[in-house]
């Protein structure tokens, strides 16, 4: 992204009207715009060229967004914002297990969207960190895995790095930045999350489940990442 440029987006919905309407609204708001009618031509766009940003829609004819979604996150991390039909819960809980970055409910608000875009632009378009060699307080253990913090990466007990989304980041930095403390669904969500709490909303959970998958000797039985029944989650470095 430059300064006279707010990024590009990449819009893919089988809707020529919503298409036009989202590329004319993000335009005129600094964004440059792509669209894609398939998940084929989903492909072909991003083989040409990578957007900062993905708007994908569900429910498409043919390979629908969460098959194109599955797919896209074998090997790339490109932030992905959903689009799901209005009181399709289950879509949306998939779609956030799947790895997208956040979802928006059809009929779209344009500017709620707009908002959306920015937030998550903001988390995982923003400069990295300049190299630092490790230090204290600059690495976090996580069971047999170790955060690096100056480099936004996990590394397995071999070395490898192991994939994170920028929300999956920001979670582990908030846990290693409360070790031993339990922290509420209230304070996650408001210091890891742009979005304003909703009783129903179960993204969290489901992230942590993910990150347990990653990180957890046994994910169904959590002990780096403990669930405090009726509370929230406590975090222990050695698991």
């Amino acid at each position: 992204m430059t300064a006279e440029n707010n990024g590009t987006i990449l819009v893919c919905d089988d809707e020529r009207d919503l298409r036009e309407m989202l590329q004319e609204y993000l335009e005129k708001r600094g964004f440059s715009v792509r669209l894609a009618g398939s998940a084929t031509e989903l492909r072909e766009s991003l083989d040409a060229a990578k957007p900062d940003l993905l708007v994908l829609d569900i429910n498409m004819p043919g390979e629908d967004g969460l098959t194109a979604l599955r797919s896209l996150r074998t090997d790339s991390d490109l932030p992905v914002v959903m689009l799901t039909a209005a009181g399709e819960t289950i879509d949306r809980i998939v779609g956030l297990e799947m790895g997208a970055d956040d979802y928006l409910g059809k009929p779209v608000n344009l500017r709620e969207l707009e908002a959306r875009i920015k937030a998550v632009l903001r988390r995982r378009c923003a400069p990295a960190p300049a190299p630092a060699a490790p230090g204290p307080g600059r690495t976090a253990r996580f069971g047999d895995y170790t955060l690096d913090l100056e480099s936004t990466k996990l590394l397995s007990p071999a070395g490898e790095e192991v994939p994170l989304t920028a929300m999956e980041f920001r979670l582990l930095k908030l846990f290693a930045e409360n070790r031993s403390r339990v922290l509420n669904r209230d304070q996650i969500l408001e210091q890891a999350h742009d979005r304003s709490w909703d009783p129903f909303d179960r993204s969290i959970d489901i992230r942590i489940s993910r990150l347990r998958r990653k990180i957890e000797r046994d994910p169904q039985k959590p002990s780096v990442i403990r669930t405090v029944r009726g509370i929230g989650y406590i975090y222990d470095p050695a698991g």
